[in-house]
């Protein structure tokens, strides 16, 4: 895997529902190294923090093999490296062989896989339709957050290297699937109770699902 891209945003404001409400999903490609901080890119927007940055959202990557998949779908869209509010624009990144817990090099920061993205009315905003939230989860290729373990600068260029495997993990796409499963797999939803590298909350809340 390889960074093709870092992306970072100033805040926008957009309308929903008749108000006026801020955002920082428009994210734009820049030239520079960004620095990965334990709570989030600096100089990044992250405008609702309940739910975006923090330590275990500190930085989010999306793989540059899906867009021309969503290019199909929304070929009148502006397209350009950041689209889906990715710090991190990847080539290679499939989220089946990415794993919870697993622990990548990237460039001078040490990061660690956490959690899918969960897309909201935002997301539907930008691509100019709230049918995209259904489309991403249906596609089922989320991308990936991860916590920072060492700080650090990553540019263009810098290749992202597995340090460590995560252990009885699952991967992304299996995490981001039985979020929005009807039926809960028990077997999964075990493991995902089970690992540390997801915040605590998110385990309480699926571990009702265990039987």
């Amino acid at each position: 895997m390889k960074i093709l891209s870092t992306n970072i945003a100033n805040p926008i404001t957009i309308i929903w529902n008749g108000k006026e409400v801020t955002t920082g999903i428009y994210k734009k490609p820049v030239s520079h190294p960004i620095f990965l901080g334990h709570q989030g890119v600096q100089n990044d927007e992250v405008s609702d923090k309940r739910v975006h940055g923090g330590e275990f959202k500190a930085c989010y990557l999306f793989s540059a093999d899906h867009y021309n998949y969503w290019k199909k779908l929304y070929p009148n869209l502006d397209w350009e490296w950041g689209m889906f509010g990715e710090n991190l624009t990847v080539s290679g990144l499939n989220e089946k062989d990415i794993h919870i817990g697993n622990i990548y090099k990237i460039g001078e920061a040490l990061v660690q896989v956490t959690q899918p993205r969960e897309p909201c009315f935002k997301f539907g905003v930008k691509f100019g339709s709230q049918n995209a939230l259904q489309q991403f989860i249906d596609f089922g290729y989320s991308g990936t957050y991860v916590r920072i373990l060492e700080e650090g600068f990553v540019k263009a260029g810098d290749k992202i290297e597995l340090i460590e495997k995560a252990k009885n993990s699952l991967s992304i796409w299996q995490l981001f699937n039985q979020l929005f499963a009807k039926e809960k797999n028990s077997e999964l939803i075990k493991l995902i109770v089970e690992n540390d590298a997801l915040p605590k909350r998110k385990r309480l809340v699926l571990s009702r699902f265990l039987k």
